[in-house]
């Protein structure tokens, strides 16, 4: 019994044991349980430094997979800076991945920032895998985050303290960490000891090739860019820029945009209310100056670009603030850190083993920063939306540059670089592209490989085998079109097929072109051409460039003389420039015509304009398409292939006396040099004696080469045109005497011009090429002119500022100038191989201010009006607008509109774009129809004069409708893209659009539909041209203006206006003032100049060949320009009455020569006129502009401002002014009454949007000739000495008036005579004034018209 007792008794000890172990177990679970497991993030309380450490090791080890905890060291007071790493396998570092970080807590009582990095900790780990955001941020960058840099300055901060203490502020040993970092301006003078957090950190960032970065700070509500300090570290105001400030800029947009708060630019902080930063955003030493700050450090020694948040005015808030902070910020914080992928990205490689090279250095031509590979040769460069040349160098191999290098927006752009060992003596074959979106590249293309060392390459290279072509026949057009189609297709990656226009019979005009960057010019890569079958009937030319088309494309990538010249040289081909020649043409013809000339009968090769003006054939298609080809690209060497003999001939083509004699060029050594080049690869052309094998031709050409005209006379010929009219060096090369030989013999015709083509090419390379470049701002300077001493023939720099110059071995002295710059010479050393880089950098020449000279002394832009001012020079570029084009693509189903559509068309306008849209009416017409005008800009109801003001006009000839519909597509496709084209947006922002489509709506109600010649409704309905209505003073009119007129004259009369263009029809050609007869206009470089703009961009007007039927000017215009006088003179235009009385240039554009075309011709009309007239929007911030005030600041309305001594504008409201002005330099001279007269010398260049210039008046210091203080203190003397005598005579007087009573009373007998006298005598007074002025103001004509604008 005793015993069961004791055996149930310790039963129920074990039970209670074992109760009493679960429930420790329980306890110590609980109490053991991960911090981040006991409670959901409420967002209402701060962790100090135990709960921080905590909180982070529990996430570590619930997030293994994604985080990983480490200390970078620790704080004066020993606790560890605790760093949270974030991304996929988050123990190893792996190629390709971008790291980015994020600190907080730097100052330890702003404490915002450490808990808003502890909630992003979170909600990356949380939302991983569920969000796909997040997920794709978390795989694709290596993210690190230091929730707090100043652990021990935090726990000695107080909640609830916003303005801060220095306890908490600094570190343990009173340092401010953010003033601890080495500086770029000052000597900091701080021991390792005293800051082990900054010394930590630093060595945390050497470590590390950190991409991006963020510091997150309290105080105010800003995000802070480089620089922070500055040379003069002045306390505030100074913009200390970046060599990437544009990037900075966006940058940190991108935080303050996505900050609800920040993006205010109005932080309303308690301790300073007035505080505001623009966008959000602020220049840190413009702000205040911050020496040795850490986003600095990041930027100048490590890779890293960081920005500085300012995320709350108080910086230790109550923590019932905190989920509102983390709220404000949580979509900055991950749309900054999604900016690491921006840019360029890519991988350094040795060529030999394709192993990673690090610390490889990536330089960007234009920005002074470099960033350095990583150990996987992994590289990231930030960098905004552009095109650029990218280096990669690295110690003990070839420096390798890439040209065009496109950055789009969005994810970044992969450029892959291979580098060839300096030792290695047969270098590997280059890399090929990774995939058809990377771009890659091999030093084997930088210039000294490019020379002709090569050229000879037999058919096996090493181990590889020269591919050659295979199927020789010919290939009629349609043939030929597949075969080039076949090839772009399949070598898509290194060609670009396009056509340059159509031949008389439609065919188009094919060019292949063969790069390594298809479709791009890179910034100091040459461009090649070669044409063929000019005569259609010369048929070898054709198949030979078919035949290196498949060389080329085939060989890429094997052959290393191939991919060095595809790699080095922007090559295009065109087979056939004459293909309805060739289809005619008979195979077996020896040295027949048939074929010879276009469908029109005319030879190509007679029909360029010539030196001397003899050719007067019309232009044919075919032409017109080559030459604005050939303008359109910077050709640097050309070669035209042709039949009949076998010889190089190079120019000149002709003399003036049109007989056979040596017609030499400037540059005759050179043509010499390319020749040979050619035909010493070609040994029976080399021996001189052609065609052997016929009897009755004896020639002979020594060494294979002749001078065009000691061979025989050519005018129109097409090589001389390319040599006067572009920068392009062009040869013909007759290729054999059989013009047409049979199919057969193809194989032989290859075998004995392959070396030869190839050689040619490489010849692009010879001479010497760079960049003209800007001094101030390292930009690019376009049409730079480059001349060499002992030639007399000058070539000009692209728009990239980029330029090559042929030239044989030898020494000269070079020179460079280019309009508003000094001009600079040095002397060259041009190799006997390859080519020599000489770069030039110009001085701006900013203005002579009353006779002195002054360097450019333009201060540091606004950002933004430097980021408008780069749109306008990239749009003023070779490519720009056809860019902007492609980008803005149009959807118009065309048709003509009669009045009643044309005002419901502006009405929907102003609905649908209210915000950017007004319509007036400026009257009514004598049907009383409504003359509308539609002002476009940002916004439209208000006067803003320091905008530039451009009027586009149509429909003053109502049977002239296509500038009307013109016009209305042009403002639908403005207000289409506005918001969502960059350029369009900015053009509308800084830009007041008026359009007036059509001012004579009577007459196009009349006009006939189809009929290229009516006169019905050209005029209105009283019969008016309304285009000789225009007076301005009564005495030259007989009539009141009609309603239309007087309309249109108001609006012009309100001035204000920058430049005005007006659509008509009848001719293809633009006019500039006067249309009145006059015997010279004192602007006329100015109005020529504006009128060529727009002819410059259209595709044929500027040829100078209208194309009319019956035209009496056909292909006799030079540049599709005339003074209107000079086409059809009359009276009273609207152009004369703008300049005249508006002060506003305009110019008439005639679109088309059918007065009113079929309504199937608009888009291709839209297709012509669309790229001109946004010219004219780029072109109306050009010329010059500025603000007249006096000493104190204050705006001087209705100053005179005299252009080049004669033409005038005014300035208005503000005291702004602007003035188009051709290119040059120009004397500006402002005159007010009252004030002393200024002048200046400003230079306006044709591809930069106008500097704004100040002119100050002083005080005018002579009064009639005299100093004002002598004036002065005269007058008030004479005035002191009247007054005295005034009291004298009048004492006098009165004491005399007793006496004098009598005589006064004989005076009133005789009053009402005098009066009569006096009012007779006032009224001839006044009469013959009146006349005097009417005699000034209302003279005859030509006295009328000297005063112009």
């Amino acid at each position: 019994m005793s015993g069961q007792r004791v055996n149930n008794l310790c039963s129920s000890h074990k039970r209670l044991l074992l109760v009493l172990s679960f429930l420790v177990v329980y306890i110590s679970s609980i109490n053991s349980a991960p911090f981040g497991e006991q409670d959901v993030e409420t967002y209402n309380k701060y962790y100090n430094y135990t709960e921080l450490t905590d909180l982070l090791k529990s996430l570590a080890q619930k997030y293994a997979n994604i985080a990983n905890l480490t200390s970078i060291g620790k704080s004066v007071e020993n606790r560890e800076l605790w760093v949270m790493r974030i991304t996929k396998d988050p123990t190893v570092d792996v190629p390709g991945k971008p790291k980015f970080k994020y600190v907080g807590n730097m100052h330890g009582d702003e404490t915002v920032s450490r808990q808003v990095l502890i909630y992003l900790v979170e909600y990356l780990l949380e939302k991983y895998g569920e969000e796909q955001r997040v997920t794709e941020l978390v795989d694709s960058t290596d993210i690190y985050i230091m929730p707090s840099m100043n652990p021990d300055g935090f726990e000695k901060s107080v909640e609830g303290e916003c303005m801060g203490k220095d306890e908490g502020r600094n570190n343990a040993k009173n340092f401010d960490l953010n003033r601890s970092f080495p500086d770029q301006f000052e000597e900091i003078h701080v021991s390792a000891e005293d800051i082990p957090e900054g010394a930590a950190v630093m060595k945390w960032i050497l470590e590390n090739k950190f991409v991006l970065s963020g510091n997150l700070h309290g105080g105010t509500v800003v995000a802070s860019y480089p620089y922070d300090d500055s040379a003069t570290h002045e306390g505030e105001g100074t913009y200390s820029r970046s060599p990437d400030d544009d990037l900075f800029r966006y940058l940190a947009r991108v935080y303050a945009e996505n900050n609800p708060v920040m993006k205010t630019g109005h932080p309303n902080c308690e301790e300073n209310v007035g505080e505001t930063f623009k966008d959000g955003i602020t220049n840190g030493a413009k702000w205040y100056d911050v020496a040795g700050g850490m986003q600095d450090y990041n930027y100048l020694k490590g890779n890293c670009l960081e920005i500085t948040m300012e995320l709350s005015c108080c910086k230790y808030p109550p923590s019932s603030q905190l989920k509102t902070e983390w709220d404000n910020n949580r979509e900055a914080l991950l749309a900054y850190m999604e900016k690491i992928h921006i840019g360029v990205r890519g991988f350094v490689r040795a060529a030999w083993n394709e192993a990673p090279i690090a610390d490889a250095v990536i330089m960007v031509a234009g920005i002074n920063h470099n960033v350095s590979t990583a150990r996987f040769g992994d590289y990231y460069r930030l960098l905004l939306p552009g095109t650029y040349k990218i280096t990669a160098v690295a110690p003990g191999y070839i420096p390798m540059s890439v040209s065009g290098v496109e950055v789009n927006e969005g994810k970044a752009t992969e450029l892959n670089i291979t580098l060839l060992a300096e030792t290695d003596e047969n270098p590997n074959t280059p890399s090929i592209p990774e995939s058809p979106t990377d771009t890659s590249a091999d030093s084997a293309s930088t210039d000294s490989s490019s020379s002709s060392s090569e050229a000879g390459a037999d058919e096996t290279q090493g181990s590889k085998v020269t591919i050659q072509p295979q199927d020789f026949r010919h290939h009629h057009y349609n043939d030929m079109e597949l075969l080039l189609q076949k090839f772009s297709s399949e070598y898509s990656s290194i060609t670009q097929l396009y056509s340059i226009g159509k031949s008389v019979q439609g065919r188009l005009l094919w060019v292949m072109e063969i790069s390594n960057n298809p479709g791009v010019h890179e910034l100091g890569e040459p461009e090649f051409k070669y044409i063929g079958n000019m005569h259609g009937n010369e048929v070898v030319g054709r198949e030979l460039l078919l035949n290196l088309i498949e060389y080329l494309c085939r060989n890429y990538g094997t052959d290393p003389e191939v991919t060095r010249l595809v790699n080095s040289t922007r090559i295009h081909i065109m087979p056939s420039m004459n293909p309805d020649g060739y289809e005619i043409s008979q195979e077996g013809d020896n040295n027949g015509i048939q074929g010879r000339n276009n469908s029109n009968n005319y030879d190509l090769n007679r029909n360029f304009p010539d030196r001397f003006n003899l050719v007067t054939d019309p232009r044919q298609p075919e032409t017109i398409a080559v030459m604005n080809w050939a303008k359109s690209h910077p050709f640097v060497l050309s070669a035209n292939l042709h039949g009949g003999s076998l010889v190089v001939n190079y120019p000149f083509d002709d003399n003036l006396e049109d007989v056979v004699r040596y017609s030499k060029s400037s540059d005759d050594a050179v043509f010499r040099m390319l020749a040979l080049a050619y035909s010493q690869e070609n040994s029976q052309m080399h021996d001189g004696h052609p065609c052997k094998e016929l009897n009755s031709y004896n020639e002979y050409f020594q060494d294979g080469i002749t001078n065009g005209a000691a061979w025989y006379n050519v005018h129109g010929g097409m090589q001389d045109w390319n040599y006067i009219n572009t920068n392009c060096f062009e040869v013909t090369i007759e290729l054999g005497c059989y013009k047409y030989p049979p199919a057969a013999d193809l194989p032989k015709y290859w075998e004995q011009n392959r070396k030869s083509l190839l050689q040619f090419i490489h010849q692009v390379h010879r001479g010497i090429k760079g960049m003209v470049i800007d001094g101030k701002d390292g930009s690019g300077i376009p049409n730079a002119t480059i001349t060499v001493d002992t030639i007399n023939h000058s070539i000009t720099s692209n728009i990239a500022g980029d330029y090559w110059r042929l030239l044989i071995p030898g020494k000269y002295l070079v020179n460079v100038s280019a309009q508003g710059y000094s001009s600079v010479s040095t002397h060259v050393n041009v190799p006997k191989e390859g080519v020599e880089i000489v770069n030039f950098t110009l001085t701006r020449i900013h203005s002579y201010t009353n006779g002195q000279t002054t360097e450019d002394t333009t201060p540091i832009l606004d950002p933004s009006v430097k980021e408008f001012q780069s749109l306008i020079k990239q749009l003023s570029g070779e490519s720009g607008l056809d860019k902007l084009i492609r980008d803005t693509p149009t959807q118009s189903s065309f048709r003509y509109r009669r009045y009643s559509e044309v005002s419901e068309f502006l009405r929907g306008l102003t609905l649908n774009f209210p915000e950017i849209t007004s319509l007036h009416s400026l009257g009514q017409s004598v049907e009383f129809r409504t003359i509308w005008a539609l002002e476009i800009s940002n916004n439209p109801k208000v006067q803003e004069p320091s905008k530039p003001k451009i009027r586009f006009v149509a429909g003053i000839h109502g049977n002239a409708p296509v500038g009307t519909e013109l016009l209305l597509e042009f403002a639908a496709s403005l207000c289409i893209n506005y918001g969502k084209n960059a350029a369009i947006t900015k053009l509308i922002n800084e830009t007041r659009i008026v359009i007036l489509p059509s001012i004579n709506p009577d007459g196009r109600e009349l006009a006939k539909d189809k009929d290229c010649t009516s006169t019905v409704g050209m005029t209105n309905v009283h019969g008016k041209d309304l285009d000789s209505d225009f007076f301005g003073n009564a005495s030259q009119r007989t009539a009141e203006p009609q309603p239309e007129t007087r309309a249109v004259m108001d609006l012009i009369q309100e001035r204000g206006f920058t430049l005005s263009v007006a659509l008509d029809g009848g001719s293809v050609l633009v006019t500039y003032p006067y249309d009145k007869p006059v015997q010279s206009v004192e602007n006329d470089d100015t109005l020529r100049y504006l009128a060529t703009v727009y002819a410059n961009h259209h595709p044929t007007m500027h040829l100078g060949n209208t194309g009319c039927p019956n035209s009496s000017q056909m292909g006799s215009i030079p540049d599709g320009v005339l003074r209107a006088a000079e086409w059809h003179s009359h009276m009273g235009s609207m152009k004369d009455f703008s300049v005249d009385f508006g002060h506003c240039p305009e110019i008439t554009v005639y679109t088309s020569c059918c007065l009113f075309p079929p309504a199937d011709m608009l888009p291709t009309l839209w297709a012509e006129n669309r790229k001109s007239l946004l010219s004219m929007l780029v072109e109306v911030h050009k010329g010059v502009r500025g603000v007249v005030k006096d000493k104190n600041g204050k705006p001087i309305v209705g100053a005179i401002i005299v252009l080049n001594g004669g033409v005038r504008v005014f300035t208005s409201e503000g005291g702004y002014f602007h003035a188009l002005l051709a290119p040059g330099l120009h004397n500006i001279e402002a005159v007010a009454v009252g004030y002393q007269q200024q002048s200046q010398k400003v230079s306006v260049s044709p591809f930069e949007a106008a500097s704004s210039i100040i002119i100050e008046f002083d005080m005018e210091n002579d009064i009639f000739g005299l100093p004002r203080e002598l004036v002065v203190a005269s007058a008030a003397a004479a005035m002191t000495a009247l007054v005295v005598t005034a009291f004298i005579i009048w004492c006098v007087c009165s004491a005399k008036s007793n006496r004098q009573k009598d005589g006064f009373h004989r005076l009133r007998q005789h009053r009402d005579d005098y009066d009569d006298e006096i009012r007779l005598m006032s009224m001839g007074s006044k009469k013959s004034l009146l006349s005097e002025f009417q005699d000034e103001s209302e003279s005859d004509e030509d006295t009328l018209y000297t005063n112009k604008l």
